[in-house]
């Protein structure tokens, strides 16, 4: 079952992209085209397989402590410091991205 024009558009507006009609027509195309490359997919007897919701099953949580590393070496803070920009207590500073509103970072 193909999208129509009007699925393609209230997709468009969901993700607040703004389409001519000519765009709107071209992207129609577009995506229709795309679902067809699926249609091998598709045909996988897929009877009594259970979806999953992550590729490695149950790993939930795939973060380390964030705790240093004593058997590696660490950049000492000087040294990473030493080409920066501007630095001030041991850090980077950085122009702020929130203006004036932002105060100093």
């Amino acid at each position: 079952m193909p999208l129509t024009r009007e699925d393609v558009a209230g997709i468009a507006d969901y993700a607040r992209i703004a389409l001519t009609p000519e765009e709107l027509d071209e992207m129609t195309a577009y995506m229709n085209s795309a679902i067809d490359l699926l249609e091998p997919i598709r045909q996988y007897d897929l009877e009594g397989v259970e979806p999953t919701f992550h590729p490695i099953g149950d790993l939930s949580n795939v973060m380390a402590d964030d705790v240093p590393d004593t058997d590696v070496r660490h950049l000492p803070v000087d040294v990473a410091l030493k080409n920066a920009g501007a630095s001030r207590d041991r850090s980077f500073r950085v122009p702020s991205i929130l203006g004036d509103q932002g105060g100093d970072r």
